[in-house]
């Protein structure tokens, strides 16, 4: 079958390459309705009992990663003039479509009793706008008095304040957020503009708004800069503008093929969707090198285009195939796992490698046939001097020194273990931003005088409704909140003990002496309003859930890493929770977005680690199909390992965590590399019996021929991922540059440590009686290698594929 692709190809060209653009254009107009993810995107399981709680709690509670918080630090802002401008903006942001409420300090509610009709009130604090700094001042005090509101609006110490702006649930979870966001954001600087007064921005719509818009913007210009870069280096290395522009079609193509599929199954583009294109790139770029290279390698020989053509097809297509599965395999496995993040991205990257192998061995030899023959100047790659030297001197040390490779390999080896061992894992909620930028300074500022601005959220269930405002279970319920409260990069909890505490101040007309839990003697009077309360007007309502059984403490929390915040979280929260409610009939649980975040970067390494060592496994088997032979396993398998081990290690020794970003470059780099060993193994068996077994010249032979190839690709994937380090964010500038070193060992390892291991281990001897896969399709003697019949091709004599076949 194999051996009749060519003629396929080459014969069906034209209507193979038009099926090619028709389904091109049906990819292009699914793709027309793909959008961004806008959503909370967790790698976290639906079936994890964490996510179903989480579940739980929105649909009691809402949403906790729903405010946007601004932020000022300077004592100007309670100048009069200025703290108007404040409550104008203030009331400007409560009026915009998609805002569900807005509290700050110019909009407070303050609870009074209601003599007439014995209840409680709320009434705003600043009625109108204060006229004079007097009546401002005045104003203010009332409002430090307030403890309700103390570490949560307000920081006493140093007059820090907060506006804290609810979005609506539907806007929070689609392009409306962005939009608001920027509108937010533009009437801000009008406020800094007017007044000189300094506002920060932060909290989850925030956070996440800026961080997609970043990423959003730079896998834009990483696409265009990679494939910038992608055709200039082809160029250099062709010189022929028809060696940059086949490939970059094929490129092209498939990458409207992604967002075709992408539409085509209903996803949206989430960060780690986003790399597919540029994935594509890694994978389409050297399927072009090697047909490419080889058509002018087979054309140098013999001058016959349709000949060439036809070689270049059924020697390469087949490796190629093979490569590319294997790669695809990397990225498949990711559907074995529990997360739909990774089973969207593993299943549309998978699909599509696939698919550039396809793409490739249909449009490169097609267009090449259309084309006139390469010219003397675009073959003298083939004869590239330094390139020649280079091959050289690694054939030279592979039959003179391979025990010194051996040895050199085994020291580089041992320093890489020992950097491994300093390997940790952490992420951040505000993940890889740089110090200097904006966003990680606000947080800062948030952190130093509010601790933190991440949700975390304390469910306690006291199993009988109407139960949370009994007196026992207020008082149980303080002693936790008094036990977290000194906690470092922990806020002041709030919940329905802080709104009773605020109730009985207000019963004793504001006097903050009497901010606490109501007393035996005043606590059925206080009590009264917390359980008559209107369920269409009681602020209440998203601290407990209409049963009154299930009660929420809200905390926020700094971004500390996912390590402090599991160990802050287990070590300590939990415990104080554990030693506070030792009753059985009573059910807590810590959860909320941050919780989540720190749960799914865990799952998320774990199953990425699993994904990588199910696609070592799945690649050993194809190894084994391909070559029936175990050494030969084993030894295209170690070059491939020992890159990996090295990346890893130079990660412990600078620090670099192991993070989903990082972690990917394992599985990216593995599948490339090898491509590789597959590329060279599969001319060293055709060598072998090229040259009556003789491993020397086979291996010799092997990297003169697919080394060129495999040094190409690999500059061109290592510039095309080193242009990550002019990121924003610190994760893609250590993908980028991990990728690169790991790529570029792996070239070395498999151009060195390879053929030395075949040259010590492989006698080159072969049971005739029995033929591996690879031998039924790449094994024969070139100069027996069938002619091209151009009749069987139905092809006219006016005909350009024909037309320069001539030397």
């Amino acid at each position: 079958m194999w051996s009749k692709l060519p003629h396929i190809v080459l014969k069906y060209r034209l209507i193979l390459i038009i099926s090619i653009f028709v389904l091109t254009g049906f990819m292009a107009y699914q793709a027309r309705d793909v959008k961004m993810a806008f959503n909370f995107n967790t790698a976290v399981p639906s079936t994890d009992e964490n996510f179903k709680y989480f579940q739980s709690f929105k649909e009691k509670f809402g949403e906790d990663g729903n405010i946007l918080v601004l932020g000022v630090k300077d004592s100007s802002l309670y100048e009069l003039e200025n703290f108007n401008k404040y409550k104008k903006l203030n009331e400007t942001i409560t009026n915009l479509d998609g805002i569900s409420n807005v509290i700050s300090l110019a909009s407070l509610q303050r609870i009074v009793k209601n003599r007439d009709n014995r209840s409680f009130d709320l009434v705003p604090l600043m009625e109108g706008y204060p006229e004079t700094q007097e009546a401002l001042d005045k104003l203010l005090e009332e409002a430090v008095k307030l403890k309700l509101y103390t570490g949560q609006l307000l920081n006493p110490e140093n007059g820090a304040t907060l506006i804290l702006v609810n979005m609506e649930r539907e806007v929070l979870n689609s392009k409306g957020r962005n939009d608001l966001v920027n509108e937010i954001k533009a009437l801000g600087e009008e406020f800094v503009a007017d007044t000189e007064i300094e506002l920060h921005y932060s909290g989850m719509p925030f956070v996440r708004t800026i961080m997609q818009q970043k990423t959003d913007k730079e896998l834009r210009l990483f696409i265009v800069l990679s494939l910038s870069i992608t055709a200039i280096i082809l160029f250099l290395f062709f010189r022929s503008w028809t060696s940059v522009f086949v490939p970059l079609i094929v490129i092209s193509v498939v990458v409207v093929w992604v967002l075709g599929t992408i539409g085509l199954f209903n996803y949206n583009i989430t960060i780690l969707m986003g790399l597919i294109p540029s994935i594509i790139v890694v994978i389409g770029i050297p399927n072009g090198v090697y047909l490419i290279n080889k058509y002018h390698q087979e054309f140098a020989r013999h001058g016959n285009k349709p000949k060439a053509l036809s070689r270049m097809v059924r020697k390469i297509g087949l490796v190629t195939f093979i490569t590319n599965f294997t790669t695809a395999i990397g990225f498949l496995v990711l559907i074995t796992t529990d997360i739909k993040l990774l089973k969207e991205f593993g299943l549309v990257a998978g699909i599509n490698i696939l698919a550039t192998f396809i793409v490739s061995i249909i449009l490169i030899p097609g267009i090449l046939s259309y084309l006139p023959s390469p010219k003397k100047k675009h073959l003298q790659h083939l004869e590239f001097k330094a390139v020649g030297k280079f091959l050289g001197l690694l054939d030279s040390i592979v039959h003179r020194h391979r025990y010194r490779v051996f040895g050199v390999t085994a020291v580089i080896l041992g320093v890489a273990i020992f950097g491994l061992t300093k390997l940790y894992s952490v992420a951040y909620m505000v993940d890889d931003i740089p110090e200097q930028s904006t966003l990680k300074q606000d947080l800062y500022f948030f952190e130093d005088n509010f601790s933190g601005v991440m949700p975390l959220e304390i469910i306690i269930d006291f199993g009988k409704p109407k139960s949370t405002i009994n007196a026992r279970n207020l008082r149980k319920v303080d002693r936790l909140e008094k036990a977290l409260d000194p906690l470092e990069n922990i806020s002041s909890p709030i919940s329905i003990v802080s709104f009773a505490k605020a109730v009985r101040q207000a019963f004793y007309n504001g006097n903050e002496r009497f901010y606490g839990l109501p007393s035996p003697s005043d606590r059925n009077v206080i009590l009264s309003y917390l359980s008559n309360r209107s369920d269409d007007s009681d602020f209440l309502n998203s601290f407990v859930d209409s049963t009154g059984q299930v009660m929420r403490v809200s905390l926020k929390i700094a971004d500390i890493g996912s390590q402090k915040m599991d160990s802050l979280i287990t070590n300590v929260v939990q415990p104080e929770i554990d030693k506070v409610f030792d009753d059985e009939n009573i059910d807590t649980a810590v959860t909320g977005s941050t919780l989540l975040f720190v749960k799914g970067n865990k799952f998320l390494i774990e199953n990425l680690r699993f994904s990588l060592l199910l696609a070592f496994a799945i690649i050993a088997v194809i190894m084994a199909i391909l070559f029936a032979n175990i050494r030969m396993i084993i030894i295209s398998l170690i070059p491939n390992f020992i890159p990996l081990i090295m990346t890893a290690g130079i990660m412990g020794f600078f620090g670099i965590p192991l993070k989903p970003s990082t972690a990917l470059i394992f599985s990216i780099a593995f599948g490339i590399s090898v491509d590789d060993s597959i590329h060279f193994l599969a001319k060293y068996r055709q060598e072998l019996f090229a040259k009556n077994f003789f491993v020397p010249i086979a291996i010799s032979n092997s990297i003169k021929e697919t080394g060129s190839s495999m040094l190409y690709t690999s500059i061109i994937l290592f510039f095309g991922f080193i242009i990550f380090v002019f990121s924003d964010f610190g994760g893609t500038v250590a993908l980028g540059l991990l990728t690169s070193l790991t790529l570029f060992f792996a070239m070395i390892t498999n151009l060195t440590l390879l053929p030395a291991l075949l040259m010590v281990f492989d006698s080159g001897k072969r049971n005739q009686k029995i033929h591996p896969l690879i031998e039924h399709y790449e094994f024969y003697i070139e100069d027996e290698d069938e002619e091209i019949d151009t009749q069987n091709l139905l092809i006219k004599e006016n005909d350009p594929f024909v037309g320069s076949t001539d030397k």
